[in-house]
């Protein structure tokens, strides 16, 4: 805001001193003449340079709103990545990438802006699978434990919540969701670390974690009846099975 008033007095100031310089060098100009011949000249810049006073006027409105600030994550427009500055035209957006992503100030007062790191924690969420044969109630409990154990999990801030999400092909799916640091990285590291961590104590506890397999049931007796039907699939219809 600081650059937009120094800006805006630098901009009046100068136009202070067009119109004094031109009553005295033209004593017939009055400043009301120069000002009418400005507002008529000013409907064709309007015209040419619209796009240029729509940004300027959505940079204004965005640094005294202050929707979101300089190190803020935000993501619009497809864009995600970390505010870097914000100009009364555009906004710099550094992508997690490494690429910067210079945006028009107008896209974003028109359009939604997630601010990703609005709040100093944010909700994550993985889901976990357990074999059919398996304790559902046991299964739950050790996966609770273990996420409860991770440093990045945020428990004091929101409860760990675990629950039955689905009977799924191969296996019972739970979701299991927890609060952590709202930035991309922190997302990133604790969902690798619960990842782990889950893996790790469903395991010593010994319940499996289920992964798809096929059994393939072909027509015809011994291995010239197998091969033979292979060869004919198209035209025999040979049945293929998927079990889990």
């Amino acid at each position: 805001m600081i650059e937009v008033l120094q800006m805006i007095a630098s901009v009046g100031i100068w136009i202070l001193g067009i119109l004094i310089a031109m009553t005295i060098t033209f004593p017939s100009m009055t400043p009301a003449k120069i000002l009418t011949a400005l507002g008529l000249g000013s409907v064709a810049i309007d015209f040419a340079f619209k796009d240029v006073f729509e940004n300027f006027l959505a940079g204004i409105l965005i640094l005294l709103r202050e929707p979101f600030r300089l190190g803020d994550y935000v993501e619009s427009n497809g864009i995600d990545g970390q505010i870097e500055e914000i100009t009364v035209r555009d906004t710099h957006i550094r992508q997690t990438d490494g690429q910067l992503v210079v945006m028009p100030n107008a896209l974003l007062f028109k359009n939604p802006v997630t601010v990703r790191t609005n709040k100093d924690f944010r909700r994550t969420t993985i889901i976990c699978g357990v074999a059919y044969g398996e304790d559902v109630d046991e299964a739950r409990d050790v996966i609770a434990q273990a996420v409860k154990k991770l440093d990045s999990v945020r428990d004091d801030v929101r409860d760990i919540q675990i629950f039955a999400r689905e009977f799924n092909s191969s296996s019972i799916d739970f979701e299991v969701t927890w609060w952590t640091g709202s930035r991309p990285v922190d997302i990133r590291a604790s969902r690798d670390q619960v990842v782990a961590a889950v893996k790790r104590a469903l395991d010593d506890a010994g319940i499996e974690i289920p992964f798809p397999y096929r059994t393939l049931t072909f027509k015809g007796s011994g291995l010239d009846g197998v091969f033979g039907q292979t060869q004919q699939s198209d035209s025999a219809g040979d049945r293929v099975s998927e079990t889990s």
